[in-house]
């Protein structure tokens, strides 16, 4: 059975490093978020999203980047609907995003990296009362979060049929209601 304590024991089997584990848990928060706007499983969109890169320390680059980490997944009894959402998110020809949680997954992994980098260098380090506003623009400063894709970001938006800003401000409210667990809370 597949649940989120199973996925995590995966994502901690793969990924080691602290920041990475943080970005899995931040698009995590972010696809229940969603889910939960859209009525859709959250439970399965968590997963979708707590996995989305579990595979990416051993194989960074495309396509072994999902690919490799889809057998790994089906190896594990994960749904094709997972599989191929997991997979999508990275661009691979053969794993089209042809529905909300695929473009949702998308639309929230390189915003999600974006959005902890912007807390990182406020006051405090903390994602609390940050607006929409000056995350648009930080997304104009191209000297930083230099690895983050903007043209991914303003793609996810568009393919989830959402205005940008609106997509900002709730990403940011969901990590906002996380921002202790992942460390965005200013306390550390």
């Amino acid at each position: 059975m597949i649940t989120r304590e199973s996925a995590w024991a995966l994502l901690t089997e793969y990924t080691k490093s602290d920041s990475l584990r943080k970005h899995a848990l931040a698009v995590e928060i972010l696809m229940r978020a969603y889910a939960q706007k859209h009525g859709e499983d959250v439970e399965t969109w968590g997963i979708v999203g707590l996995l989305h890169d579990f595979d990416y320390e051993m194989y960074p680059t495309i396509p072994d980047h999902p690919l490799k980490g889809s057998e790994i997944l089906r190896q594990h009894g994960y749904p094709e609907e997972m599989v191929h959402a997991v997979a999508s998110h990275a661009g691979v020809e053969q794993f089209p995003r042809n529905n909300l949680l695929c473009k949702a997954l998308f639309a929230c992994d390189e915003l999600a990296g974006f959005l902890i980098a912007s807390a990182l260098v406020r006051p405090g380090k903390s994602i609390i009362g940050m607006e929409a506003k000056s995350v648009r623009k930080k997304l104009k400063d191209k000297a930083f979060a230099r690895s983050v894709n903007r043209e991914d970001i303003y793609k996810g938006a568009t393919e989830l049929e959402v205005d940008l800003d609106e997509h900002i401000t709730l990403c940011i409210g969901a990590l906002q209601q996380h921002a202790a667990t992942l460390g965005l809370d200013g306390s550390g």
